[in-house]
């Protein structure tokens, strides 16, 4: 078992608590699905949640934030959602609590400031928090009961003006054995189209039902390249703020010369879609001996793995 002793030299608390957090719970299943596919950033962004009047994030970051140099422990912090919106030159002060539950026992170990202090937000600075929740390896211990069979479960209160709100949960699902779903698109007569945009039949993923969307002369007026996406077809099945851990290639099959022209990439996907407004420059596309355009046909080919879904318990 690691030994797990905290102390207050880095101006945090770390008290246990009986009670669940007021304002939001995320339950993580799959944390090592967390560590693995994080974003370029090494971050993970919940969904929204309310208190004290206004809409918040939760960020973590499973490997540590390296931009503050952290490496050995949980990096975890509340994020002001939405901020843009809200009037120049405003500032919310809030006392920020961070839970995390001992599996083990049914208790929270809740950080906080250790002289109460309030943290204040303001357009230069969205997010505060703490650099250092855990250590990885103690975190990772189950004697210690954070991480039980890859779960884990973190919340958050936010008191502003010592105002409460309803709660809400989020839930990150991983896909044990995903498997690569491949889709062919056979598009003919593609000159003599009298629409801007081709859409592909629907087609099954990870789960989900996907289409194409295709613009061969560009999604934009007087634009040079052609345009192509990936979307979900029933967008509005996606619960708002759910998000798909999507990895996928969009590929423009060479029909000659089997040299195919391809981008691929791996993502959160929410009901906005995923794609390249500049794929191809036209000329490419056209060109004969490249194969893309043969007899006034071209072949479109969609390979999407789904890893994992984050959604609103």
């Amino acid at each position: 078992m690691y030994s797990l002793k905290f102390g207050q030299h880095d101006g945090v608390s770390r008290p246990f608590s009986d009670s669940p957090p007021t304002h939001y719970t995320l339950k993580i299943e799959a944390f090592s699905l967390l560590k693995k596919y994080s974003t370029s950033q090494g971050r993970f962004e919940s969904g929204e949640f309310d208190a004290g009047g206004y809409k918040w994030n939760l960020v973590v970051y499973p490997n540590g934030n390296k931009k503050k140099h952290v490496e050995d422990h949980i990096s975890v912090y509340l994020k002001m959602a939405g901020a843009n919106s809200l009037h120049i030159g405003w500032e919310v002060s809030a006392d920020f609590r961070l839970f995390l539950l001992d599996q083990n026992t049914g208790k929270y170990l809740v950080l906080q400031d250790a002289n109460l202090n309030k943290m204040c937000l303001h357009r230069a600075m969205l997010e505060m928090g703490f650099d250092r929740v855990i250590p990885l390896n103690a975190f990772a211990d189950a004697s210690n009961g954070y991480l039980i069979d890859d779960k884990c479960v973190f919340g958050a209160e936010v008191f502003v003006c010592k105002e409460r709100r309803a709660g809400k949960a989020d839930c990150l699902s991983g896909i044990n054995f995903p498997s690569m779903n491949k889709y062919v698109w056979k598009i003919e007569k593609v000159s003599k189209s009298k629409t801007e945009c081709l859409e592909s039949q629907p087609f099954n993923a990870g789960g989900q039902t996907w289409k194409i969307k295709l613009y061969p002369k560009g999604a934009d007026n007087g634009s040079t390249h052609v345009s192509i996406y990936l979307i979900l077809a029933n967008p509005e099945k996606l619960s708002p703020g759910s998000k798909i851990l999507t990895e996928y290639t969009l590929r423009i099959v060479d029909q000659l010369n089997a040299e195919h022209f391809y981008s691929k990439g791996i993502q959160w996907l929410s009901a906005s879609g995923i794609g390249w407004s500049n794929f191809i420059t036209l000329g490419n596309f056209k060109q004969l001996d490249k194969g893309y355009l043969l007899k006034d046909t071209c072949l479109i080919e969609a390979e999407v793995t789904v890893h994992g879904i984050a959604k609103a318990l």
